[in-house]
């Protein structure tokens, strides 16, 4: 789908469950249960949901998923069916390859967002991209070399590090008009600090990447938010903004962990954002 000078289009990664309760805080799962049914085991399906954006002479991916080094015990958890074609054959079918990638913005660096971003070749850890510059927030980067103990499980250090060691880390601070010609980069700090979402500018419409600040579309709620957010009520107010935005300029949301639905407008309706459209993207 075109926004702007950009072609952007999906890449699923990986598939995994989350415990239900988790992923919706204090909402009643006889609520949530409605929106994305559980297993016996109260975990709920999930996508690795990637953006891929070509235009302006650059190829650029937003997130990275869940990758392939994690133990055995660590898939097993979280169900992680992490597909069985290598990132090559994924970007084959859209005529790309890992060296085309000009650059690569996480969004955060959590195990999901940012775990395909390094690779184990030959016995050692190197940027999936190798021509790919990676951007990262101060604040997120920050947080994720010296996490709390409620953070230390979602960062990876075999995720993150090998890219400032190899030179290929660009640490960015604060929200950007433009970053990239037609790009902004919006931060939220609500789910975890520094997180950054790109804003791909069209002329009368936008696409705009959640990724953890609305994860999937029955999170569009202000108060169904996630139990992994580490400041509630700050979410819930950033998330009225970007809905406020988004129902007032044109956006299209793409959902990152959303298990069916890659992107959705939005409309106002009694006060409140709701679904307007699907969009196939």
């Amino acid at each position: 789908m075109k926004f702007g000078s950009y072609d952007c289009f999906t890449l699923v990664m990986d598939s995994f469950l989350l415990d239900g309760g988790a992923m919706f805080g204090v909402v009643p799962k006889n609520l949530w249960e409605k929106k994305i049914p559980a297993d016996a085991l109260n975990r709920i399906p999930m996508q690795a949901r990637s953006l891929v954006i070509r235009g302006n002479d650059k190829i650029i991916l937003v997130d990275t998923g869940i990758g392939d080094k994690l133990p055995d015990k660590f898939k097993t958890i979280y169900d992680i069916q992490t597909s069985v074609s290598s990132m090559a054959e994924r970007l084959a079918p859209f005529e790309l390859t890992v060296d085309d990638f000009t650059d690569v913005i996480l969004t955060h660096l959590h195990f999901d967002h940012a775990g395909g971003s390094t690779a184990l070749v030959n016995g050692n850890v190197v940027a999936t991209f190798p021509n790919a510059v990676y951007h990262v927030q101060q604040t997120q980067w920050e947080l994720a070399c010296h996490p709390s103990v409620r953070d230390r499980s979602s960062y990876i250090p075999d995720n993150f590090i090998p890219l400032l060691e190899q030179d290929v880390l660009n640490i960015v601070n604060g929200p950007f008009v433009d970053f990239f010609d037609g790009i902004d980069l919006i931060v939220t700090d609500g789910h975890s600090m520094g997180q950054q979402h790109p804003l791909i500018k069209g002329e009368d419409n936008a696409l705009f990447f959640c990724a953890d600040l609305i994860p999937t579309s029955a999170h569009i709620p202000t108060a169904w938010h996630m139990g992994y957010d580490n400041h509630p009520l700050n979410i819930m107010d950033e998330k009225d903004a970007i809905l406020s935005r988004a129902i007032e300029e044109n956006w299209i949301l793409c959902f990152e962990h959303d298990p069916v639905v890659a992107a959705a407008s939005v409309r106002e309706e009694r006060g409140r954002a709701v679904i307007d459209q699907v969009v196939d993207l």
